[in-house]
């Protein structure tokens, strides 16, 4: 028995001392793009992204972004993800330390002879330890793909607050174009219907033809169709504001009720500093940050999906103390070791392996594909960046250009030497050239959002993720409700 005893050890010791850890090494894929094919904005500042929503110098919008943040389901849906990642990652440690319980037990009995009754007391405690030796490293790889999981859920998190962000600023560029916009027609509908009037007055007169009220006619309820339309698509574009802030929407419309004397300016944003090299993106994406973690998790389960064809060894210890009313008192121990190997499972762990590397393949060209995605994205809001940039000037000369001849042509036709037809031509492109500066002056700031969303934000690796409100709120308040009220 001692030889068998001094055999296992000897097997075990062995095991112990020539064990390596399984699977692949990791390593994280580099970008070989260099440039951008895309022209830089001639407007660069030095300001990173970092606290970018400041230079708009817009109270209303950053009250907006703040409301967002603080109440946002999608935040809090990837908080919770992070709880639940941080919590598998804490498992997954104490998996790989020693376990031990305690345990006891009392009884009571009756014993009947000759008359008599005896009643003893037996008291039982009991110590227990269990622990598995990571030989080949399979806990060690499940603990590596729990913590990388984790940091991209962390990441996850930073990309819903950009996008977070975006949107909300988004929306609120598009409301404002979209007042202009509503303004501008409701101006031009309100001007054309005192000009059908007067055409009707002179039509009465027998001055105007009746072709001549009722193309005024036409042209002002058109214009005032537009106008309906426009205050529309404001308004549709305030309930996604109410969907995306959480705010109430009648505060919201306080917030954004703008001075009635003149139209507000649009937002006119710093820029921001353009790495030349696109593979900074890789740094400042927290996506393509969290699709990197989660291919270093699925390496790491190549390991453990390795591993788990070698031998497995485990030591256990039990001690036993027990005793009775009359005093007496006895005391146990056991420990040894376990060794188990797979000896024949029709192929399961091989094809668990073989899962697992098909899952990394599956990550590396998700991984990819999010750096084209990427890339794709700055490119294109570069180019578009650079278009609206250019336009801008060109629009502007236009609008005022147009305007100033409508009212030529205004001026002419009341005095009688211009006809109506005329007018309405000069009034449909000067509102036309209106609305697309307007347009264009919306878009540009679009797309320094999109830029600044296709960079990542101002996102840094090493962040980190804060509760939204709710949730702290939450976790530091007692829940007072009974168990059968409603939420």
């Amino acid at each position: 028995m001692r030889s068998l005893f001094r055999n296992a050890a000897a097997m075990t010791a062995a095991l112990a001392l020539g064990a390596c850890a399984a699977g692949p090494d990791y390593d994280a894929p580099v970008a070989t793009t260099t440039t951008w094919s895309a022209p830089l904005p001639a407007r660069v500042g030095t300001a990173s992204l970092v606290g970018w929503w400041d230079h708009f110098r817009d109270p209303v919008l950053t009250g907006l972004l703040q409301a967002a943040e603080a109440d946002s389901p999608s935040l809090a849906e990837a908080w919770a993800s992070i709880a639940k990642a941080r919590a598998t990652v804490t498992q997954d440690r104490a998996d790989r330390l020693p376990a031990v319980t305690v345990g006891g037990s009392a009884q009571r009995a009756n014993q009947s002879a000759l008359g008599r009754v005896a009643t003893a007391n037996t008291l039982t405690g009991t110590l227990d330890a269990s622990w598995e030796l990571d030989l080949f490293g399979k806990l060690r790889h499940t603990q590596e793909a729990a913590e990388a999981r984790l940091e991209a859920r962390t990441d996850d998190w930073h990309d819903a607050r950009v996008s977070l962000a975006a949107e909300v600023a988004d929306d609120y560029v598009q409301y404002r174009a979209c007042r202009l916009l509503a303004r501008a027609y409701a101006d031009e509908a309100a001007s054309q219907a005192d000009t059908a009037r007067a055409t009707a007055t002179s039509m009465r007169a027998g001055f105007t033809s009746p072709v001549n009220g009722s193309l005024a006619e036409a042209s002002a309820a058109s214009l005032r169709a537009s106008a309906v339309e426009q205050q529309a698509e404001c308004d549709v574009l305030v309930k996604a504001l109410v969907s995306l802030t959480g705010l109430d929407e009648a505060d919201l419309r306080r917030r954004m009720r703008e001075p009635a004397d003149a139209p507000p300016p649009l937002p006119a944003p710093e820029g921001f500093a353009v790495d030349s090299v696109p593979a900074a993106v890789l740094t400042q994406r927290p996506d393509l940050a969290s699709l990197e973690r989660e291919l270093a998790a699925a390496s790491a389960e190549i390991g453990v999906a390795e591993a788990d064809r070698y031998p497995s060894l485990s030591f256990s210890g039990e001690i036993a103390r027990s005793g009775t009313a009359l005093g007496s008192l006895m005391t146990t121990w056991l420990l040894g070791s376990s060794l188990t190997a797979p000896l024949f499972d029709a192929g399961k762990r091989a094809a668990a392996v073989d899962s697992a590397r098909a899952a990394y393949d599956y990550q590396l060209a998700a991984y990819r594909s999010g750096v084209r995605t990427a890339i794709r994205e700055v490119e294109q809001a570069l180019v578009r960046l650079d278009a609206a940039t250019r336009r801008t000037g060109d629009a502007r000369t236009a609008a005022q250009g147009y305007r100033t001849y409508f009212e030529a042509i205004d001026r002419n036709w009341r005095a009688g030497g211009a006809s109506l037809l005329d007018r309405e031509e000069a009034l449909r492109n000067a509102l036309n050239a209106e609305i697309s500066l307007i347009i264009v002056q919306r878009d540009q700031i679009e797309y320094w959002i999109a830029l600044y969303k296709a960079l990542g934000g101002g996102w840094q690796a090493g962040t980190p993720a804060r509760a939204p409100a709710q949730t702290a709120a939450r976790a530091t308040t007692p829940d007072t409700r009974k168990s059968g009220d409603a939420s």
